[in-house]
């Protein structure tokens, strides 16, 4: 008669925190009624290598953070063979054996020393082993078990950024892609809820909203105008647990800018302006500078300028200055107040970038009236010739008037004109001139074979 001899591996039930045993084949969610068995593999005592029985092992778990005081207790190793009397030794080796794990060799009870995380490690394999202590030889084959971590909600979600930054246009459409933010939680996501992770957003509604599955942030609001706000901060948490109560959360800042589209026309504070010019200002000069304000930014408030009507449409143009976009107004022809004293200019003022879809609020462009007026210059008096010619006999008397010459003050006023001789083209005083009617006479007594032509400038000058 063969006789069979058996090792046992036993689990025992406990309280919460404490270890349960389920079969590798079915996973139970709770502790179990009564003690599961381990059956291990058993040789004949006689001959070990005629017969052998396949041995049956089952999952073993134990929970994450155990927060009690004492050692964690685990499970015991007994085999048939043990009779109570101290011959057997039981022996455990594999993943934190001795360490992590401890033994009582006499009898065969297990324990964890330490809190285990399951983030750390989940799995670990041991081996166990029953020795005779006398001959050191074993009374049972080694065998392999399983010690798995059964995972707690005992980390929040964790963003991948703890600031998001992004931008979208203004004006965008109700449900216009922004950011997607993402949490990633290191429980176990086969395992419940502890891993699930639902999103919600906790500032920034209206304007925005969140996917709870996906994270993917969008525009809840329509017609946002960065002309009225820019910038928004939002917060979104990442709750686990499928967003349960109880569940752990973490929570990030997206921050959000709305960038320019050119949805405002360029507008004239004021309809018309006034500049003054001087008669005598050189063409290509500047008279004054206005400005269409935009409330757009960058190439949106580009402006281009332009003279559209007006009496001085010929006399005027006007450029743009890139840097203030201010419209330039310069002379393009000489004044001349006496001919006419007042402009009046119809001046335009358009983006040069026009986005056609907000062609609706309006024609993207406005205009303003220009009055300049020409201002009087204190011109010097003008000769009715640039040159005169006379003729005078060598043997006419001293004081002779040989001719006459006129100049008029060419200013409105009209002021009296006085004449004087310029002794520089006259050194030896030949000539002489009446200072009020312009008549030149002679001061000396002429020659001819002395010197045949005279050259004399006149000066006229305004009687103030």
């Amino acid at each position: 008669m063969r006789t069979y001899h058996c090792f046992w591996l036993l689990f025992w039930a406990g309280q919460p925190h404490q270890s349960f045993l389920t079969p590798l084949s079915k996973r139970t969610s709770g502790f179990p009624e009564k003690e599961k068995v381990l059956v291990l593999s058993g040789n004949s005592r006689r001959d070990l290598h005629r017969s052998k029985r396949s041995w049956m092992w089952n999952q073993f778990f134990l929970l994450e953070e155990y927060t009690g005081t004492d050692y964690q207790y685990v499970g015991k190793l007994h085999s048939d063979q043990d009779k109570g009397d101290g011959s057997l030794k039981y022996i455990l080796s594999g993943d934190g054996a001795g360490d992590l794990f401890i033994i009582n060799e006499n009898t065969g009870d297990i324990q964890a020393t330490k809190r285990l995380d399951r983030e750390e490690k989940p799995v670990y394999i041991l081996r166990a082993q029953a020795i005779n202590r006398r001959t050191g030889r074993p009374v049972e084959p080694e065998s392999e078990f399983i010690i798995k971590i059964h995972d707690i909600n005992d980390n929040e979600p964790m963003f991948t950024k703890d600031v998001y930054n992004a931008s979208i246009p203004e004006m965008s459409d109700v449900g216009t892609f922004v950011v997607q933010v993402t949490a990633t939680d290191a429980d176990d996501p086969t395992y419940g809820n502890s891993a699930k992770v639902v999103y919600s957003i906790l500032q920034g509604q209206p304007y925005f909203s969140v996917e709870s599955e996906t994270g993917i942030i969008k525009t809840a609001l329509l017609n946002m105008d960065r002309e009225n706000r820019e910038q928004y901060q939002v917060v979104i948490q990442a709750k686990d647990m499928g967003g349960q109560m109880g569940g752990l959360s973490g929570t990030t800042t997206v921050n959000i800018t709305l960038t320019d589209v050119n949805d405002n026309p360029p507008r004239f504070p004021q309809s018309t302006y006034q500049f003054r010019a001087p008669e005598s200002t050189p063409p290509d000069s500047p008279v004054g500078r206005i400005k269409a304000n935009d409330a757009d930014v960058d190439e949106n408030a580009e402006i281009e300028y332009s003279i559209t009507e007006g009496d001085g449409y010929d006399m005027f143009g006007i450029t743009t200055d890139k840097d203030t976009q201010e419209g330039i107004i310069t002379v393009k022809k000489a004044l001349d107040f006496e001919n006419k004293n007042l402009y009046i200019l119809k001046v335009e003022a358009t983006n040069t970038h026009v986005d056609p879809r907000f062609l609706y609020l309006g024609p993207f462009k406005d205009s303003a009236t220009v009055r300049i007026q020409v201002e009087d210059v204190d011109e010097p008096p003008v000769f009715s010739r640039p040159a005169y010619i006379m003729e005078v006999k060598e043997d006419v008397p001293i004081n002779t008037v040989i001719g006459t010459i006129t100049a008029q003050d060419p200013d409105a006023a009209k002021n009296p004109v006085k004449y004087s001789v310029d002794r520089h083209t006259d050194m030896d005083r030949v000539f002489n001139i009446n200072s009020g009617n312009g008549s030149i006479f002679t001061s000396k007594p002429l020659d001819r074979e002395t010197l045949l032509w005279h050259n004399i400038t006149v000066i006229a000058a305004e009687i103030s």
